[in-house]
């Protein structure tokens, strides 16, 4: 019996390869973690945007998670493009027959160029089926906002956007804060239901963020399939994410992707 990690992504296909599977595979083997993937959608982007998205059906969504159950039992997970509530309501439900655990929500709505990656109908089914799920949940701001109908503006608003989260079954949030102008350094907000922690970040002046949402939380999702506590897997999750946006590879001509490798190559 191999002691090897396994990661499991459950996302979209990304054919410029900055967000989605691809980008959760490369950080799961950039940390040491053996990535298994379920694609829910094929999009066909770079960095310019998304000219066509391909949702896979629920039946063949099914078929994968199925083949992973029985055979290669993941030690986390994350989600991430789920697309419908269709796609999202077959997720849950083998997610909780196969008693998965380490499960990390990335609550994917809005692609960088401003694409829907998820039907405004499954917003609902996101929050009644795979919140409670949620070991860890993992929303930017705006995403924040949809889930909590709220505005977040400010510390206090983001706390009370986390406590709300919790209150809907997410048992640890985090929000990250790089989506506040006021702030000059981005904040992520840490919550468990008792604590509130916050990690702090350097700002960076850059167009080369393609997939920091997929990043950080497969960076999350990496760090627990390896054995590290929530607040360890957070916190290297923000080295990663700051290293891989730290070094763009300068890709393409709108907005190109993080380094995946940088983190590595300074730390290991």
């Amino acid at each position: 019996m191999s002691n090897t990690p396994k990661a499991l992504t459950i996302a979209g296909s990304d054919s410029g390869g900055g967000a989605g599977i691809q980008a959760d595979l490369k950080t799961f083997q950039e940390l040491g973690a053996y990535g298994m993937s379920v694609i829910t959608a094929v999009t066909a982007q770079n960095t310019k945007g998304v000219q066509n998205i391909h949702a896979i059906p629920v039946e063949m969504v099914a078929d994968q998670l199925k083949s992973i159950a029985d055979d290669l039992r993941p030690e986390s997970l994350k989600t991430g493009m789920l697309f419908s509530a269709e796609i999202i309501e077959a997720v849950s439900s083998h997610i909780e027959e196969y008693q998965w655990t380490n499960v990390v929500v990335d609550p994917v709505m809005i692609a960088k160029g401003g694409s829907e990656l998820l039907k405004k109908d499954a917003i609902e089914a996101l929050k009644k089926h795979l919140l409670p799920l949620a070991d860890i949940l993992t929303p930017n701001i705006p995403e924040a906002e949809q889930l909590t109908g709220r505005k977040i503006e400010n510390k206090q608003d983001r706390e009370d956007a986390a406590k709300f989260l919790h209150g809907l079954g997410a048992k640890k949030i985090v929000i990250k804060g790089g989506h506040l102008p006021n702030e000059n350094e981005p904040v992520d907000l840490y919550y468990d239901g008792e604590r509130m922690i916050e990690f702090e970040g350097k700002r960076i002046i850059t167009t080369q963020t393609h997939g920091t949402g997929c990043t950080f939380a497969a960076a999350i999702t990496a760090e627990l399939a390896v054995g590290k506590s929530p607040i360890e897997a957070v916190e290297t999750a923000k080295t990663f994410i700051q290293e891989a946006i730290s070094a763009p590879l300068h890709l393409g001509s709108g907005h190109g992707p993080t380094n995946h490798w940088a983190y590595r190559r300074k730390y290991q």
